[in-house]
């Protein structure tokens, strides 16, 4: 058993920056942390002192990946505060919307930033010449998922035509009939994606945690829901902050959080986790083809959770999509009738890719908000990708310098952490090496 000091800068393959530094001495962990160092970005300040017509504009900047779900959430808590109940038409288009962005961001996760761990390479790059038919289904599947939404939202990136109780435009039903036909025609990428994840072998590791997710009946949902903790409770969303403990830490500038216990997981593999009997039957197949067996405390099945979703994500689509073709799509403009404005409180709570996604904002009676908080999936999940490493880390000391930081870099992608969006130079530090 060797003495191993780990100092990765600027891990490889997520969105943003993040910093690892772990320091083994005679098989003891003397010091490990996880150093969130991206610069903070003050949304949340931003926010006080616009007009609520401002905020979704504002916050869908937050991320580029998952734009829909912050213009998402914003606008759910815009209109909980306005005590204002979209129609069912507007809740089938932003659940359109949602499996969209589902299915891109999983698809840019399992492609482009997991798998070269597992085809033995250090980026998808060598894979465009030695895999090229790897690449290009990627590609499709994750431009199929953009036009969705850009068809809805008027862009794939920063949706523009999502307001306050409804839209300022809406698809064409010639166009969703389009789409439709490519969704029914992607079925043999899906099951090649299967495929090439079926063969992958996951690190055996597991660390029983708590996991928290948004929980609707019968449906499984992104959309909508209460909390449910896969310990046995279940609270509206409107009193999140009664079993969500943000607290600080020296060495990150994002907020880490705790739930029942010190630590909880959000994301895809708590989604199905608490949900699974509610997947529909395709995805419940390819679970079982996949070896998913619900509870998963492996970490590492969160990139098999992602692939599950992208299946239920696609089949759902297609039967919103002809659903809302067999209907007639009524145009809703917002106007002043509309949105009535008043002095409120007004929480929205959505699925984000990676997990449950909180804004809660305070608005004036001249629609001015005066107060705002965001709790994004990421910052919920850092103690516990923190409390996997100190689980993990004694587990592969005896392993050689390349399989520990494969294993620790996969460890941490698994999470498919959004710091930000940015991929950086990875540098490793071994005691004695200086």
């Amino acid at each position: 058993m060797h003495n191993i000091h780990e100092h990765i800068e600027h891990i490889t393959r997520v969105e943003g920056h993040g910093n690892l530094v772990i320091n083994i001495q005679d098989g003891k962990i003397k010091e490990l942390r996880l150093d969130i160092v991206e610069a903070p970005r003050f949304f949340e300040a931003m926010l006080v002192g616009r007009s609520y017509e401002e905020a979704v504009h504002i916050t869908s900047r937050i991320c580029g990946i998952c734009a829909v779900t912050h213009t998402t959430a914003s606008l759910k808590a815009i209109e909980s505060a306005f005590g204002i109940v979209p129609d069912e038409q507007t809740v089938k288009l932003r659940k359109l919307m949602f499996n969209g962005e589902i299915i891109q961001s999983h698809i840019l996760h399992l492609y482009i930033l997991a798998a070269p761990d597992f085809l033995g390479v250090k980026s998808v790059f060598p894979l465009i010449k030695t895999n090229e038919d790897i690449v290009k289904r990627a590609f499709r599947l994750k431009g199929l998922a953009n036009d969705l939404c850009m068809i809805i939202g008027g862009r794939h990136i920063h949706p523009c035509s999502m307001v306050v109780n409804g839209f300022t435009n809406l698809p064409k039903k010639k166009d969703l009939s389009l789409i439709l036909e490519r969704f029914k025609n992607t079925r043999q990428d899906i099951e090649e994606t299967v495929s090439l994840f079926k063969n992958i072998r996951l690190p055996d590791f597991n660390r029983k945690t708590e996991y928290l997710c948004l929980d609707t009946e019968p449906q499984y949902t992104f959309y909508d829901g209460a909390i449910k903790s896969s310990f046995d409770w279940t609270i509206d969303t409107k009193l999140y902050r009664d079993v969500i403990k943000e607290f600080v830490v020296n060495n990150s500038t994002a907020k880490f959080a705790r739930a029942s216990t010190d630590s909880y997981m959000v994301g895809a593999l708590a989604r199905i986790n608490n949900g699974f009997d509610k997947l529909n039957k395709r995805a419940k197949e390819i679970a079982s083809e996949l070896g998913f067996t619900p509870p998963s405390f492996n970490p590492f099945m969160n990139n098999i959770a992602q692939l599950i979703e992208v299946v239920q994500c696609v089949d759902d689509t297609i039967e919103l999509i002809e659903d809302v073709l067999g209907e007639e799509l009524k145009a809703r403009i917002p106007i002043d009738k509309d949105v009535r404005i008043k002095e409120g409180l007004g929480v929205g709570a959505v699925e984000a890719p990676r997990g449950t996604l909180y804004h809660e904002y305070e608005i004036d009676e001249k629609g001015i908000i005066t107060g705002a908080n965001c709790i994004i999936p990421t910052a919920q999940n850092l103690n516990n990708i923190q409390l996997d490493l100190h689980a993990l880390v004694p587990m592969i000391i005896d392993k050689s310098k390349e399989e520990i930081i494969q294993t620790i870099e996969m460890l941490i992608r698994a999470y498919d952490p959004c710091i930000s969006c940015a991929t950086h130079i990875l540098r490793v530090e071994f005691e004695g090496e200086r």
